[in-house]
């Protein structure tokens, strides 16, 4: 007799299976089962004959490989795509970003941006994000309505913004968004100090003694130009990461984002802590604010994930773009062309993300049991042909036009290159709305 045949909800059959773990694994001939939230197996298609699935795909030109991490953006900044460009930081910051949010930020900014930066997200082979950015709660109800993972990160700066007057309002209102969304499977809320430079160093040790409490992660701009430490050398005597270790900020729980000024002592602390780093190459080349030492980091044996910032800075939130931009920017700050391989590169943008965001046991990689959260993306086109090396060619050769399925915990959020759970017709609206009104803004300031 045979043997009871395996019920499932999905079976895909793809050309090529990336799992990202083992490192550098390219399967072929295989399938991938799924079944409610969680992947069921990786197995030879030949074991698959007598399974019985709700839906097959055959998928023989795609890749299929875990869905990509954004480990630090700002979504809502979606809606300042463009809107001021080709400067550096502290001026882009000062003269147009916060005097821009000043007047248009609310709840109803957020929640449009957010959308347009998910969508753009889903098409793109995102399937989790990390943000920081006001009024997150409304960031909180796009993220539950589209089926996307999001690590909130709790805004907190030390003075008036349009959600709260200081960082100690940011961290009260942030403590009860977090309770109000604890049973949420696929938001995690977390503390998000904008900077040392922009925290006082009181509200820095009160979510010090809090995220130790709670056992809950901290991600902080941190490092981001040579400007900003030598400022914290002049003012306080210390470089900002020593002032994070001062403070008892620094540890495995902690995401330092950027990071592209280091010296041997800073890199030493980095690996001594078991802190992550999160590499955001577009914007800080954008920015001119330096750029990442990911080789020394890695020979350090620090953990780094991969973000874009936020579409005001990059401008756009491409995780295909990010990691291919990593690859040769490594290449060309070391002078060594095997610096950041391509699988390396693929890892910070999948499981090195998911291990700093606290997720790795449950997205990153494709194993049986984790979470359904994966893409397909067609390397069938001119683009990409021919194959010789499919984790190549995602990082060197696809832009994200090429990802055509996407699912997050085995829901599907992108089918043939279509959304199923946004309206990009009432989106597209309500972007253009904004746009007038941020524009006409501008032209009367």
């Amino acid at each position: 007799m045979s043997p009871p045949a395996e019920t499932v909800d999905t079976l895909i059959h793809p050309g090529w299976i990336i799992p990202v773990n083992p490192a550098g694994e390219v399967l072929t001939g295989y399938s991938l089962a799924i079944r409610g939230e969680h992947i069921a197996a990786l197995l030879p298609r030949e074991e698959t004959r007598h399974w019985q699935a709700d839906r097959e795909l055959e998928l023989p030109d795609h890749a299929v490989l875990p869905g990509l991490v954004n480990a630090h953006g700002h979504a809502a900044m979606s809606l300042l795509r463009g809107f001021a460009d080709d400067r550096s930081l502290m001026p882009w910051l000062q003269e147009d970003i916060w005097p821009a949010e000043a007047a248009h930020v609310s709840e109803q900014f957020v929640a449009d941006g957010a959308e347009l930066a998910v969508a753009e997200m889903i098409r793109g082979g995102t399937t989790t994000f990390s943000d920081m950015y006001f009024f997150p709660e409304a960031t909180a109800r796009v993220v539950q309505s589209s089926g996307m993972r999001c690590q909130l990160a709790i805004p907190i700066i030390g003075f008036q913004t349009a959600w709260a007057r200081d960082a100690r309002e940011c961290i009260s209102k942030g403590l009860a968004l977090r309770d109000e969304l604890k049973h949420r499977e696929r938001i995690t809320v977390v503390f998000g100090p904008h900077a040392t430079y922009t925290v006082p160093e009181p509200d820095l040790e009160r979510v010090a003694t809090l995220a130790a409490e709670l056992d809950l992660p901290v991600q902080i701009h941190l490092h981001e130009t040579a400007g900003e430490v030598l400022q914290a050398v002049e003012e306080r005597g210390e470089r900002p990461i020593d002032s994070l270790q001062r403070l008892g900020l620094l540890g495995p729980r902690t995401q330092c984002v950027h990071m592209t000024d280091l010296g041997e002592q800073d890199i030493a602390l980095l690996a001594a802590s078991g802190a992550h780093v999160i590499h955001c190459p577009q914007s800080n080349m954008k920015l001119a604010s330096g750029s990442c030492p990911v080789d020394r980091l890695q020979a350090a044996g620090v953990n780094l994930g991969l973000g874009t910032d936020g579409a005001a800075s990059n401008n756009g939130l491409n995780m295909f773009l990010e990691m291919h931009t990593a690859a040769l920017l490594a290449k060309l700050r070391s002078g060594d062309a095997t610096a950041l391989p391509a699988a390396s590169a693929l890892h910070m943008a999948t499981l090195g993300g998911a291990r700093a965001l606290g997720l790795d046991d449950r997205i990153g990689s494709l194993e049986a049991g984790k979470q359904a959260d994966l893409i397909a993306v067609d390397l069938g086109g001119p683009e990409t042909q021919p194959v010789y090396n499919p984790l190549s060619q995602l990082v060197y050769a696809c832009n994200g036009s090429q990802v055509t399925h996407s699912w997050v915990a085995g829901r599907p959020l992108l089918a043939e290159r279509q959304l199923t759970t946004i309206d990009t017709r009432a989106l597209n609206a309500r972007v253009t709305r904004w746009q007038g009104a941020i524009a006409g803004h501008r032209t009367t300031a």
